[in-house]
């Protein structure tokens, strides 16, 4: 997010330029819309460099809750993570909604579905079952575009998703004509989990909406692919 606050600078420079010149015809002191945009850009500023964004990733996604199909899109973005790595047996850690639970709980950005991924940094593991294990978590990352696509026709989220999967493949010394490839197989992995499980995937949605604990989701998830 420090790019997103050096965004929000360059349009406090351009907010402060354009209130010099419109500023005489409203008869305002230059004085006052120099200290509100200087404020705001040493905030800005201060956030990028010291807080690594935080701060703007705040106030924008408090900015996107307005919209309530913003929320939506990130509930069932995230409820497809939720899904398909509780079938790929990847256990679950925790999860957020919004930017302001993954600054409660010390998280980076978003937030989001998170996992725990020692099976991802082990060297105990024979390549055939370090194969399968990359394979289960990109399928896993793939997830929450393939839960929006099915729900909205297209995804809106995933940059940080399709992120972790470069970073783990270029880490295996995979060839970078691999990477579209393994991204397209595994949102039709995940699309195909979602499709077969979809009551429970309503349920989980419904569930997560309310905050349900980990442990009560996957009660819920399991509820469902009883009856």
């Amino acid at each position: 997010m420090q790019q997103t606050a050096l965004n929000l600078i360059a349009i406090g420079v351009f907010g402060m330029t354009l209130s010099a010149l419109l500023g005489p015809m409203f008869n305002l002191s230059p004085a006052i819309p120099a200290v509100a945009t200087l404020s705001v850009l040493s905030l800005a500023t201060l956030d990028s460099f010291r807080f690594q964004g935080r701060g703007a990733t705040l106030l924008l996604d408090w900015l996107a809750s307005a919209s309530g199909q913003h929320r939506d899109r990130i509930l069932r973005h995230e409820a497809g993570h939720f899904l398909v790595a509780y079938f790929l047996g990847i256990p679950i850690t925790g999860y957020t909604l919004t930017a302001w639970e993954a600054f409660k709980q010390g998280q980076p950005g978003l937030g989001g579905v998170t996992f725990d991924s020692a099976g991802l940094s082990t060297g105990t593991l024979a390549v055939g079952e370090m194969r399968l294990t990359l394979e289960r978590f990109c399928t896993v990352w793939m997830a929450g575009i393939a839960a929006e696509t099915l729900v909205y026709g297209s995804a809106e989220g995933g940059v940080e998703d399709r992120q972790k999967l470069t970073e783990a493949l270029t880490s295996l010394g995979r060839p970078i004509s691999e990477l579209q490839i393994k991204e397209r197989w595994a949102t039709r992995q995940a699309h195909t989990i979602i499709e077969e499980h979809w009551a429970s995937y309503e349920a989980l949605v419904e569930a997560m909406k309310q905050r349900a604990s980990v442990t009560e989701c996957y009660q819920i998830i399991q509820q469902h692919c009883q009856n």
